[in-house]
Formats: structure tokens, sequence, C-alpha cells
């Protein structure tokens, strides 16, 4: 499979999953640490537009905002340090995720706000959690007043504004409950 290029500009899905689909988090401290790394390694170089951390894969949207290769050098960066404090933490060896993280473009509005709602519903997808009380999300960011580097203007923008962006996650959440009773 070849990889999507990082393009300046371009609008991205990047997520990974542990290898085999080991766990990444086996705590809080270190979805904590992967966050901190995260913004330690891409804060000048991305923008975010949503997040979420599950126990053994994780979800971002973001925009690039420098050339492809310092964006890819960060990743890379960010990812080898993030696995090396796990596995020493841990007492493993070997690789954490699998081999290359995966990053879809996105190419245009309509999908990247179905993303955004795909990413912060992950919670209760995966794991039947409340997503808007789930703490590894971006959601929260977005419904509160408490300075982020999330992209929360532009977001809440891209959804007509803070009421509808509620309502259209809600709406999905339950689109999703009734689906799986259906199953």
């Amino acid at each position: 499979m070849k990889l999507e290029v990082l393009e300046k500009d371009g609008y991205y899905h990047i997520y990974n999953r542990g290898i085999n689909g080991c766990l990444i988090f086996e705590n809080d401290e270190n979805k904590n640490f992967f966050l901190k790394q995260f913004s330690k390694y891409l804060s000048e170089t991305i923008s975010i537009f949503a997040f979420c951390l599950m126990d053994n894969h994780f979800h971002l949207v973001i925009r690039i905002n420098e050339d492809e290769k310092i964006v890819t050098q960060g990743f890379s960066n960010f990812f080898n340090s993030y696995a090396k404090a796990f596995n020493k933490e841990n007492s493993r060896t070997g690789s954490l995720f699998e081999k290359h993280f995966k990053r879809i473009k996105l190419n245009d509005e309509e999908y990247l706000k179905q993303l955004i709602l795909y990413v912060h519903l992950n919670p209760k997808h995966h794991l039947d959690l409340k997503f808007d009380e789930y703490k590894y999300s971006s959601y929260q960011a977005f419904i509160s007043n408490k300075e982020t580097k999330i992209e929360r203007e532009e977001v809440l923008k891209l959804f007509g504004g803070i009421e509808n962006f509620i309502f259209s996650h809600n709406q999905k959440n339950d689109f999703l409950s009734e689906r799986h009773t259906f199953e």
C-alpha cells in the first residue's frame, strides 16, 4: 500500500493501532504523555481539528501547516519517543505501532464534518461509553471555554455554531445507538 504524502494545507485523518491489536495505552498517564509528546513534536507544524485516544488505537484529524518532510519527521520523532517510553515503562521491546501510521486525505468539508463526528463518537462505538464525557477526546474542548490548541472556532463554524455541533453529535450518537439495538 502506497502511503499518502502529507501535503501542506491538506486535511488528513491520521490513525494507527497497536501491533497485533495490542494496547498502546495502559493507563491515563500513558494517554497524557502521548498528548504531551504530540504537542511537543507537532503543535508548531499542524492544526488539530479532532482527536480520540482509545486503549489500542488513536485517531487524529489535522491540517498540515508546514512542508511535508518537516511534518513527517515530526510524526516519526513523536511516535518513536512515545514507543520508547512505553516500552521502557512496560518492560517490553520491539514495535508498538503497526508499521506505518495511516493517513487519508480529506477532500471536502462534508467528509471533514463526518470524520470529526466519527472520531468523537469512538468511545461509544468501541466501549459503549458516553462520548461527551470521555476524557481523551477533543469533544469537551469544543463545548468548554477553556484555552485549547484545538481549532475550536474553525470547527464550530464548519458545523454552523456550537448548538449545531452538539446537535450533530447527539443525532449521530442516537443513530448509532438505534442501529446497535437491531444488530
